[in-house]
């Protein structure tokens, strides 16, 4: 059976000369791994973590590593691939979601959140710094425990203030609320440790350091 689907590219193992193993999150499958055929000569580009892609599923009876073909990329995100700042949050976003997102996991909603997250880092303008934090805030809803103050302060140690002024801003003042990088990467690792008690799994987020050096 095939069938037609929408997936976000979460990492990428390399297979052989010609094959990468893609780990996905997908509209209707949830959290799938697939093979694809990358051509001799052929860009890899297109499999970059947190690309959006369409493509038709093919697959194997006899193995749970179903296949990929006719791929197309669904939004350039010519913001994301051109600003050094956004690949890197980006970098960071994908690893997040392929550490907390488990395999077999499916919903719908959580991944049309995911994709209107990426667009939304592809499209900002101006000051965007913040925008990793905001994005595991609402990473933590998506995924049905939206965080309250009472619920992170055993986790944001010298930063409650920060925290709480961050849960009560709207989208603009989250953006521009004024934190140098070693605050931004405490408050991060606040609230992966607040997704991994909720979790039950450990998020070793080594993409965090980037942002940190990144927001200096």
């Amino acid at each position: 059976m095939n069938a037609s689907e929408r997936l976000i590219v979460l990492n990428s193992t390399k297979l052989g000369e010609n094959s990468l193993v893609l780990h996905c999150l997908c509209r209707e499958m949830g959290r799938r791994s697939f093979i694809v055929t990358v051509h001799k000569g052929g860009s890899r580009a297109m499999f970059l973590p947190l690309n959006i892609l369409d493509a038709e599923v093919i697959e194997n009876r006899k193995s749970d590593l179903w296949r990929l073909r006719g791929i197309s990329p669904v939004h350039p995100l010519n913001g994301i691939h051109s600003n050094f700042d956004k690949n890197a949050i980006s970098l960071f976003m994908s690893e997040v979601l392929w550490r907390a997102v488990q395999d077999g996991a499916a919903e719908g909603i959580l991944y049309d959140w995911c994709e209107r997250s990426i667009l939304t880092l592809d499209a900002l303008e101006g000051n965007f710094a913040n925008y990793h934090l905001r994005f595991l805030m609402e990473l933590a809803g998506a995924l049905g425990f939206s965080p309250s103050f009472e619920g992170l302060a055993p986790f944001a140690e010298d930063n409650q203030r920060e925290i709480s002024d961050l849960l009560s801003s709207g989208f603009p003042e989250f953006m521009v609320y004024p934190l140098n990088g070693k605050k931004r990467s405490a408050i991060a690792g606040s609230l992966l440790r607040y997704l991994s008690i909720h979790l039950e799994i450990p998020l070793n987020i080594r993409s965090l350091q980037v942002l940190e050096e990144l927001y200096r």
